[in-house]
């Protein structure tokens, strides 16, 4: 009988301890979940703050691009920002103009260049390079460097050599942000610094 009342009492303390530990257990896997789910969020959030800014910088650039060659002739290295885009290009649009659709842009646009020059106006030669420099491009670039932390590097250098080079044709970093036509130059080029800078700072966290 004692013996009896001893396993009884033996098997209900198995039993609680198994139940306490069960419950540590599940204790612990709710906090790792909780903490997987903080760090997907932040990831995430932190993911979604590079797309939007390379999307931003993208715009940026090109408007760029446009304005100098149409409106406000400077003396910034225009073709700098072919690069820029190349680099900081959102994917959805680096992989649409890297296909088949960019492949027939440059096509024409060589055709055009080659036998009807008189056809092809000077304002179209950097976005056909920036199309054939997408399409023709090699994976080291296309891939490996626009993934990385050096990709970023390249626009952050290319857009602070710009900015100076914008300040000093303005005449000053006073007259780059009085000029009518210099603050919007001078907006968008400081556009093209928020992206890498970002960029790299995620990378780095």
């Amino acid at each position: 009988m004692k013996k009896s009342g001893y396993l009884r009492l033996s098997t209900d303390a198995d039993s609680i301890a198994a139940s306490d530990l069960i419950s540590s257990d599940l204790k612990e896997i709710g906090i790792a979940a909780k903490k997987l789910a903080a760090d997907a969020i932040k990831l995430g959030g932190l993911g979604f703050g590079t797309t939007f800014l390379q999307w931003v910088a993208s715009i940026a650039a090109i408007y760029l691009l446009i304005l100098d060659r149409t409106n406000w002739k400077t003396n910034i290295l225009t073709g700098l920002l072919v690069p820029y885009i190349f680099f900081s290009l959102p994917w959805v649009l680096f992989n649409f103009f890297s296909g088949q659709v960019g492949k027939w842009i440059a096509f024409i646009a060589v055709i055009l260049r080659l036998f009807f020059p008189q056809r092809f106006p000077d304002w179209l030669e950097l976005p056909a390079a920036l199309i054939l420099i997408l399409v023709v491009a090699p994976s080291l670039f296309s891939h490996t460097l626009r993934s990385s932390w050096i990709g970023a590097a390249i626009c952050l250098v290319i857009g602070c050599y710009l900015l100076q080079e914008h300040i000093r044709a303005s005449g000053g970093f006073r007259n780059a942000f009085t000029r009518p036509h210099g603050v919007s130059n001078t907006i968008g080029i400081i556009l093209l610094l928020v992206y890498p800078v970002w960029a790299i700072i995620v990378h780095f966290l």
